[in-house]
């Protein structure tokens, strides 16, 4: 694959990510406009439901692959030292894969 195709799929994947997060964001801010959540076992009982658990899922997904796409670029440009450049991309995806470990794991104990 030449390096064309990788630039396009990643600048597709930022956009479709970002239209994802905000049409949910928005959705987020009318549901809660109308139905405020009151306290901890509302929120529980709140994403319990299948459908809003899978909602928040693909929601956080697509906001980890939008800060990965948009950091590494950022990282790949600016930062010229080829052992930094790897060391940042790495931590950076060690943060973000923790980060969606961590939000699997919640989000399936509150399914269950």
């Amino acid at each position: 694959m030449s390096r064309q195709a990788q630039g396009l799929r990643a600048w597709l994947l930022q956009r479709l990510t970002a239209v994802y997060v905000a049409l949910f964001s928005l959705y987020l801010i009318q549901h809660f406009w109308r139905q405020p959540v009151e306290d901890h076992a509302a929120w529980q009982a709140w994403l319990a439901r299948p459908l809003v658990n899978l909602g928040v899922g693909l929601f956080f997904l697509a906001l980890l692959l939008h800060a990965w796409v948009g950091v590494r670029d950022v990282i790949m440009d600016y930062v010229r030292h080829t052992g930094l450049r790897v060391a940042l991309l790495g931590l950076l995806a060690l943060t973000l894969a923790g980060c969606g470990l961590w939000l699997g794991r919640l989000l399936l104990t509150v399914a269950s």
